[in-house]
């Protein structure tokens, strides 16, 4: 091959991420059009073969054989066709060797048009590589700088390409800053005339599931696994794990030490909560769990209406329900039940057993107050002298008392006499 032409196929290969032959393709397509517009006519449908050794070209007008020609400049009848071939037969391709025997002299205006058809075909070609590539990572987490804002909508540049994070796909009151690095979900990716359009989220349950994987190795080795997911972006998000290994966590691995994977999450969510839910196949066990950090009396489940009844106890009600119905929505998404949640008293009415018992403690109270006769009323003196005769031990005002009532009572005695 000449070097310095294969020296820039080789860059161009490089900077486009296309094949060389493929490159290789698009300069005889090039160089076809440059000699249809020298040498050809319109019925002619001109194919250029290119030898990048010695750089040498062989032109010929290539034609399908066909019953009924739709396309002159492509198709030929059977009979025409064998006037160039006497083999020819319906379907074969017909070449025709138009190549000048003087060579090609290619003018300005010609040359315009063939590097007008590489750099088309290029372009092309590049967009067809960049759709294949991020169509192949459709519900992939991926790294990506704020651009430039638009409104509400927020472009990010992902490298070789540019992707849309609509008002739609947003973390409800997250600020977005020019040239800051945010990670972001590929959510779909569509095929235009302009390239592909890659539309961009935030908001999609499979951010919280993609962290967790690239946060928890377990969850990445297929050692732990997501069973279901609900969520509410920028407020709170209920997770069901399960391990596939006897002896593994799946809450604990989710949560780390002190909390640091889950925290690492919630942290690139802007601090959304998320409720670390251990999965059951059981229905039951699973609504309890999902309502989780509320505590469950118990859960009825109606199959055929996809519906479940819980009894919570009345203090746990408005922890179950959550605030705006959020912990029961949430519970609700995540299981795939319809949750109907009421609150509940511990007991039922009292037994016969214990009706009795207290009657008996009643009556026998009645008649206890019964036999209790009230106390004489004390009549009012002096000054109370103590019995001593019962044991009663005087007190020093007492006694002070008892002595001034004795002499007063010696003195009532002189006086009569």
């Amino acid at each position: 091959m000449n070097e310095e032409f294969g020296a820039a196929l080789a860059e161009i290969a490089e900077e486009k991420g296309l094949d060389k032959n493929e490159i290789l393709k698009m300069i005889e397509a090039s160089l076809a059009a440059a000699f249809r517009k020298d040498y050809g006519n319109k019925d002619q449908n001109i194919v250029v073969e290119l030898n990048p050794e010695n750089m040498a070209m062989k032109i010929f007008d290539v034609k399908t054989v066909v019953e009924t020609p739709e396309d002159l400049q492509k198709e030929v009848t059977l009979e025409d066709a064998k006037k160039l071939k006497k083999s020819a037969k319906m379907g074969d391709e017909i070449r025709t060797d138009i190549t000048p025997k003087t060579g090609t002299n290619f003018g300005r205006i010609a040359a315009q048009t063939a590097k007008q058809v590489i750099i088309q075909k290029l372009r092309e070609a590049e967009r067809n590589v960049l759709f294949t590539e991020f169509k192949a990572k459709e519900r992939q987490l991926i790294t990506g700088v704020v651009q430039r804002m638009e409104k509400d909508t927020v472009l990010v540049d992902m490298g070789r390409a540019t992707g849309v994070l609509f008002p739609s796909e947003q973390i409800k009151n997250e600020q977005y800053k020019i040239g800051s690095r945010i990670k972001v979900l590929i959510l779909h990716v569509e095929s235009t005339a302009k390239g592909p359009k890659i539309t961009l989220s935030r908001s999609h349950p499979d951010v919280v599931r993609r962290l967790f994987e690239i946060e928890v190795p377990e969850i990445f080795n297929g050692v732990i696994e997501i069973k279901a997911l609900a969520r509410e972006a920028g407020s709170r998000s209920k997770v069901g794990v399960s391990s596939n290994q006897d002896g593994v966590d799946p809450i604990g691995a989710c949560v780390g030490q002190r909390g640091t994977r889950v925290q690492t999450v919630m942290a690139e969510l802007g601090g959304e909560k998320i409720d670390i839910i251990e999965w059951s196949e059981d229905p039951v066990k699973f609504i309890a769990n999902s309502l989780s950090p509320a505590k469950i009396i118990n859960v009825t489940l109606n199959e055929a209406a996809k519906e479940a009844k819980v009894g919570v106890m009345e203090d746990q009600l408005s922890l179950a329900i959550g605030k705006a119905g959020q912990n029961v929505r949430l519970a609700a998404r995540l299981s795939g039940w319809k949750i109907d949640i009421a609150g509940e008293k511990i007991g039922g009415p009292e037994t016969p057993e214990v009706e009795s018992e207290a009657e008996e403690v009643k009556e026998a109270v009645e008649e206890v107050e019964k036999q209790e006769e009230p106390e004489p009323e004390q009549k009012p003196t002096d000054a109370h002298v103590p019995d001593l005769g019962k044991g009663e031990v005087p007190t020093e005002n007492q006694k002070a008392e008892t002595e001034v009532g004795e002499e007063m009572q010696e003195g009532s005695t002189e006086s009569n006499e």
